[in-house]
């Protein structure tokens, strides 16, 4: 119907006496691009595009760094980034979780890590079995679609459904972490409890990954 009624408008002015027309053929494709998008969003199924909303929430915060950081592949080293890092880089002063991912061949992660948070800007942060994720549970710079079929695999999850996902995520302490992470740093977005919803919703929703 709009580009019924732009052709209609620029039949109109043509017709009109006295009045010179010059056809811009950038504002006409802009205007076609106009109608094919409005036509494109009409043609979405409400319940995919809520679907995939909330997966890109979801996506938001399993990429932040306060939880990519640790989500790291099988070289072991924790990374360093977020705005308060400045440059990113691998953990300091040589620091591996090791094959154990909790630093057992080493020098333990809790030992620098305690079961309490720092208040000092940049002193090391704590919270309960301070370790790194399982390697199957890979996040760090992985796109949207990966971290999506990984968090849906329970070969790499951990064994969960997605339920038991949407649990992990609200009731774990070192999870939670990433939400109260100290002084200086920047937490995870939203909150616990509204990332689990997201899950919940997500999974109910059929759990739609990007293409």
């Amino acid at each position: 119907m709009q580009l019924k009624s732009i052709m209609l408008k620029t039949i109109a002015l043509i017709l009109l006496p006295g009045v010179s027309f010059v056809f811009d053929a950038s504002a006409q494709n802009n205007s076609l691009e106009q109608v094919n998008s409005l036509e494109r969003i009409d043609s979405l199924d409400p319940v995919d595009s809520q679907a995939a909303q909330t997966w890109n929430k979801i996506y938001e915060v399993f990429s932040h760094p306060r939880c990519a950081n640790c989500h790291v592949p099988d070289d072991n080293l924790p990374r360093w980034s977020g705005p308060n890092y400045g440059k990113t880089s691998v953990h300091g002063m040589n620091i591996s979780g090791g094959q154990s991912r909790i630093g057992v061949e080493t020098v333990m992660c809790s030992t620098c890590h305690a079961h309490t948070n720092s208040d000092e800007p940049h002193g090391p942060p704590g919270a309960p079995v301070w370790m790194l994720a399982p390697v199957e549970m890979l996040w760090w710079q992985q796109s949207s679609k990966q971290i999506c079929e990984q968090i849906k695999d329970p070969a790499r999850n951990g064994g969960r459904t997605l339920e038991e996902v949407a649990h992990h995520i609200a009731e774990d302490e070192l999870v939670h972490w990433g939400w109260d992470p100290g002084k200086g740093r920047e937490p995870a977005p939203y909150s616990a409890k509204e990332t689990a919803d997201f899950v919940t919703l997500w999974a109910n929703a059929g759990a739609p990954c990007p293409e």
